[in-house]
């Protein structure tokens, strides 16, 4: 399935949308430029810190709702796009719902386990639970209600075409997000044969019952990292902070980069991205499963 069909298929405007979810690295970017393309408007944007991803699907007009822990460009700070709309309405006003890191965490375990709430008592003294109406101060602890993305979307190093994936690197708050969505929508850099992931089965992500979709998708992160397969594309990020800073710039921005590509292919075909290939790799040792 391509990345187009994906979208069309189970990212309909409205929906509730989990991405971002290993925090700087494996961020499904080519998901997110999808989304833009076909111009999907009403979503909600769920993650802890997504890069400048949330900021290009807010600077474009899909998100009216953030549930997030930060929201910018993490090597170059602001997000503009995110700014423009949180204070002055551009191109459209957005609800933000503010979490830290370990909330968001818990708000999707909560809908992973069927949970009411859960628990905490880390955000205690802070002015996020005058904010967010998910957030309840009860007998000096705080509740933290669930959040169930319709979806979540990752961008793994291998999947097999069931949707058993592998993944490794940082992975943030993937498993509780994976778990808490109602569908998950794969993008891979490698498509491999059953056999490849069932070899290693303690690496699997998620179960493959929650999969709808698995889009091969080589440079699927870029411009974030990917373990084993790519370095962050500083120089990206700088230039998308530099343009993004007026609204103007951002638009010249995404028609380069987004609205004037028909594809994740057609992008990693607009520059060179060879200096950004990891070269020295380092295998871990393999595991023995044998038990005979």
């Amino acid at each position: 399935m391509s990345m187009a069909e994906a979208v069309d298929r189970f990212v309909p405007d409205g929906t509730q949308l989990a991405m971002g979810t290993c925090l700087e690295p494996a961020i499904p970017f080519a998901a997110g430029h999808e989304i833009i393309r076909q111009g999907r408007r009403g979503l909600t944007l769920i993650g802890p810190i997504s890069d400048s991803l949330f900021d290009q699907l807010i600077g474009a007009g899909c998100a009216e709702r953030v549930c997030a822990a930060w929201v910018g460009n993490v090597s170059e700070g602001l997000g503009h796009c995110y700014r423009r709309a949180a204070e002055r309405g551009e191109p459209h006003p957005i609800e933000i719902r503010d979490h830290s890191n370990f909330s968001i965490s818990l708000a999707l375990w909560a809908a992973a386990w069927g949970a009411p709430y859960m628990p905490t008592r880390t955000l205690l003294g802070s002015d996020i639970l005058t904010t967010n109406p998910d957030l309840e101060l009860v007998d000096g602890s705080v509740r933290i209600r669930p959040v169930q993305p319709d979806v979540a979307v990752f961008h793994v190093q291998r999947s097999d075409p069931a949707g058993r994936a592998h993944a490794w690197g940082p992975l943030g708050i993937t498993e509780e997000a994976g778990l808490a969505a109602r569908r998950v929508i794969i993008s891979c850099e490698e498509l491999v044969e059953p056999e490849v992931i069932l070899s290693d089965p303690n690496r699997i992500l998620l179960p493959e019952t929650k999969v709808v979709a698995v889009v091969h998708e080589p440079g699927g992160a870029h411009p974030s990292p990917l373990q084993g397969f790519w370095r962050r594309d500083h120089a990206a990020y700088r230039d998308y902070a530099a343009r993004s800073r007026t609204a103007e710039g951002f638009s010249d921005w995404l028609e380069e980069w987004v609205l004037g590509v028909s594809d994740r292919a057609a992008y990693m075909a607009g520059a060179s991205r060879a200096e950004l290939a990891v070269q020295r790799h380092l295998l871990s040792v393999p595991v023995d499963y044998g038990d005979e």
